[in-house]
């Protein structure tokens, strides 16, 4: 992965949601009723790429649990993610606290939401750690991201034409699950499942893959394309890419899940030990039931 690109689509001025991702989101929200207590806090990570419909739905799933919100562009974001119509005059909001807040890197919250981003992200085990140090003891991770699968068709177009890949590789769950452990998770649940999504053709799902994310393969195509050769690629999809009854194209997309806690940390004993006053307390409390 280029991680200069990776870095520049992180920091692309954006205002909406693409469909997929919401989609994916509404699916892991219905996860959440896997929990047998609510999260009392959550971190939103990049609300604005990883769904603003199902931000909504947490907070009213989570209506007293205080939201936290980190992001590249954290001004837009925190606007974006407002409740709509949200009035301090409502009677039904007197209570439900302040709206979201930025975090930092003190903030610490019982759960980490994180819809969609690790795929294209160029350091991923770094960005392990950092949202573990996010997270209380006790507390956990919730994540989506691309898998293997993804594109599957469009990778073999690629192939066909001899041109680059049209994205980077995509890590396979069970890796996703190993990193999470070095990163200083506990007990990761992985799974994942294979949405297919069909196109009236060539150009519909050109510019649904550009709201998607970019091809960040490090070995791509290093200049500007020219019109022919993007004529020639629609042809090569309406002419590669297997169709549905209806004619319509279908492109897969593999979509890992995620869930990880972040146990009661093991402190190495010597002569003279150091310890977090949080962490303390966390040992004395015991290991989650």
């Amino acid at each position: 992965m280029d991680p200069v690109a990776a870095l520049r689509w992180l920091r692309r001025a954006v205002s909406t949601s693409p469909w997929l991702h919401e989609e994916v989101a509404s699916r892991m929200v219905e996860r959440l009723k896997w929990f047998r207590e609510p999260p009392s806090s959550w971190m939103h990570w990049e609300p604005v790429n990883g769904g603003l419909v199902a931000h909504r739905q947490i907070r009213a799933q989570l209506p007293d649990a205080p939201c936290h919100v980190a992001a590249q562009r954290l001004p837009q974001a925190l606007e974006a993610t407002r409740e709509a119509g949200a009035s301090a005059w409502n009677p039904l909001s007197w209570g439900r606290g302040k709206g979201p807040q930025a975090a930092n890197d003190n903030t610490r919250v019982r759960m980490l939401w994180a819809n969609m981003a690790l795929h294209m992200e160029s350091r991923p085990q770094t960005l392990l750690k950092r949202w573990n140090a996010h997270i209380e003891t006790d507390g956990f991770l919730m994540f989506s991201c691309l898998g293997p699968d993804s594109l599957r068709e469009l990778r073999a177009v690629y192939a066909q034409q001899g041109w680059p890949a049209p994205s980077h590789a995509f890590t396979d769950m069970h890796d996703w699950g190993d990193m999470l452990v070095h990163g200083g998770f506990a007990e990761p649940v992985m799974d994942m499942e294979r949405i297919t999504l069909s196109y009236s053709g060539a150009e519909p799902l050109l510019a649904e893959l550009r709201s998607l994310g970019r091809n960040l393969f490090a070995e791509r195509f290093p200049a500007c394309r020219s019109r022919h050769w993007r004529a020639q690629l629609c042809e090569a999809i309406e002419t590669g890419l297997p169709r549905a009854a209806d004619g319509r194209l279908l492109l897969t997309f593999e979509i890992i899940y995620g869930h990880a806690f972040k146990p009661v940390p093991r402190v190495p004993m010597g002569p003279s030990t150091a310890v977090p006053m949080e962490d303390m307390r966390a040992m004395l409390r015991g290991r989650r039931g």
